[in-house]
């Protein structure tokens, strides 16, 4: 036996899985997915204050001394830049001179010069173009918007807590699908469809609890094994939550990776009165383990990121039909709104 088995407490990451269960053959979810508890739990969510924060995208892609990025949230469009101390810096996506898009213009010395007349903005109030609230937790990038989200205002996002900063890896993936956030929302909510629609990803999933409606206690708790290959998996317990109306967040709280978090922000890109709503899906994966080797991982981030990336756009890929259909189905009225 080798010396790192002989070690006390010590467990291999990995599990060969000896059967291999055919799709059809595993057992239905349909009776223990309950439209009610699973409506239940979105009900919640949306009562609890968001202070009117959206999450707008990763925090490097906003980089200084980059170009400024350009997001639309509720309708609002939105302009986002960093001073060359860093500092981020956000407000209306349209210059106050004669609207032109600010996406479009350059940072210069950490100020953003509209590329139609050279109107220069250095973040503060001016001409009529007034700054948004902004906040980088280090991994995702929020703005806040009061005429959309039309709730109390907070000074601070609700971010969910995630391992020790500079301890894991994280990685941000971004889709847009055509339904609004509950749609998304709604999704995260119902783990029963993971081994069903994902089988590639999660095998072995079974809810051991669901939430039991007490805001102390408001969790869906999880047994499942991530799929690595064919017969290898990783077999965790995890914890989803919703601590705000347009967030919820996996958390493992179990098994390898613990306090690992997989983080599900969905933002509206359409005001409420569109027809046709469309929603982007900002998901941060923020991976960590406690294991010695895993600061190797650490240093290969920026190699793992497009890996990471390509995973969530796999199970996005399936998971915004998912929404899509939801949203399609409460637009004609054939499910409850």
């Amino acid at each position: 036996m080798s010396d790192r088995a002989d070690r006390a407490g010590w467990k291999p990451p990995l599990r060969r899985r000896r059967r291999r269960a055919d799709w059809a053959t595993r057992l239905p979810t349909w009776r223990e997915a309950c439209p009610a508890l699973i409506a239940g739990a979105l009900k919640r969510a949306s009562a609890r204050p968001s202070g009117n924060w959206f999450v707008v995208g990763a925090s490097r892609d906003v980089r200084a001394g980059g170009r400024p990025c350009g997001r639309t949230v509720g309708g609002v469009e939105v302009v986002l830049w960093r001073s060359d101390a860093g500092e981020l810096q956000a407000g209306p996506g349209a210059c106050p001179h004669l609207g032109a898009p600010l996406r479009d213009s350059r940072v210069r010395c950490g100020t953003l010069v509209c590329h139609w007349h050279g109107l220069v903005l250095d973040g503060g109030s001016f001409a009529g173009w007034d700054p948004y609230p902004v906040h980088d937790d280090g991994v995702l990038v929020w703005v806040r918007l009061d005429t959309v989200g039309g709730e109390e205002p907070s000074e601070r996002p609700v971010v969910p807590v995630r391992p020790a900063a500079g301890s894991g890896v994280d990685a941000v993936f971004q889709a847009v699908g055509r339904c609004e956030p509950q749609d998304v929302v709604a999704n995260r909510l119902d783990p029963w469809h993971g081994s069903w629609f994902h089988p590639y990803s999660f095998v072995d999933l079974t809810v051991a609890r669901p939430p039991r409606g007490e805001e102390e206690d408001d969790a869906f708790v999880v047994d499942v094994s991530f799929r690595v290959t064919g017969s290898l998996v990783a077999p965790v317990r995890a914890e989803f939550t919703a601590p705000e109306p347009r967030t919820v967040v996996m958390r493992i709280t179990e098994g390898e990776g613990v306090t690992s978090v997989v983080e599900t922000h969905a933002t509206p890109l359409t005001g409420e009165a569109d027809e046709r709503p469309r929603t982007a899906v900002v998901e941060a994966v923020v991976a960590a383990s406690d294991r010695r080797g895993f600061a190797l991982a650490r240093a290969a981030a920026p190699a793992l990121r497009p890996l990471m990336r390509r995973t969530a756009a796999r199970l996005w890929r399936d998971d915004l039909a998912y929404a899509e259909r939801r949203w399609a189905l409460r637009s004609t009225g054939r499910f409850p709104a």
